[in-house]
């Protein structure tokens, strides 16, 4: 699910016409900015992210191109937006590219959208292993993953800001399976390894307490979203 309208909401500027998607991927954050300003474009380092994004968001401009690189002139749009891809960025060039490219008044936001495994329920069946097990790797990866937007010093930007939002998605338990193949530590993992924590994952929606003998499940999503001001 991409994420929900009211972070969008509060990410794109008010009287904002031209938006730069970046790392867009499929173009989960593309869909919601079309029909909110008159000019998207989606830049996306992967070949086939951006094929698929043309073909489900027709009318958006797909270019190539990365957050440390973008291929736009300087001064050139109202909003430089990212969703669920800040961590994966040299942070300092990417935050320096937007400057260039942000006209003043402008705004750089980022968002991270996903199941909310705070729920002890969810947390379980999208980390598979018990909780016990889980040591200083899982720490890690939580710190890298960190859903927070830093302004290296010196660049022309106001102090971020932080919004949050909550909300649920009915989902069936094969979803909730295909949901857990998208993340990056399943992705990066053999075939056959791949099949195994599908099959663990349906087990324990089947055999979990809280969730045995239901079609539907209504997952709990969390979004968390920081923006900064283009100053003058």
């Amino acid at each position: 699910p991409g994420p929900p309208a009211a972070a969008v909401d509060w990410l794109v500027p008010e009287g904002a016409r031209d938006v730069v998607d970046i790392g867009a991927g499929t173009g989960a954050l593309t869909r919601e900015l079309v029909g909110r300003v008159a000019h998207v474009t989606a830049v996306e380092p992967d070949a086939r992210m951006r094929a698929v994004l043309a073909a489900r968001v027709p009318g958006v401009v797909v270019l190539e191109g990365s957050a440390e690189a973008l291929p736009l002139p300087e001064g050139s749009v109202d909003a430089v937006l990212g969703s669920s891809m800040w961590h994966w960025v040299d942070e300092a060039r990417a935050a320096t590219e937007a400057a260039r490219v942000l006209r003043p008044g402008g705004g750089l936001g980022v968002l991270w959208s996903g199941p909310d495994r705070r729920a002890e329920w969810l947390s379980d069946v999208l980390n598979v292993r018990p909780r016990e097990e889980r040591g200083a790797s899982d720490a890690e990866e939580l710190r890298r993953h960190r859903h927070e937007l830093e302004i290296p010093a010196g660049l022309p930007f106001s102090p971020p800001e932080r919004f949050s939002v909550q909300w649920q998605v009915t989902m069936t338990p094969e979803e909730l399976v295909g949901l857990a193949g998208t993340f990056s530590n399943f992705i990066v993992k053999p075939d056959d390894a791949k099949a195994q924590l599908r099959e663990s994952i349906a087990t324990l929606l089947r055999d979990h307490p809280d969730l045995a003998g239901r079609d539907t499940i209504e997952v709990p999503f969390g979004c968390v979203c920081w923006r900064a001001t283009r100053l003058a």
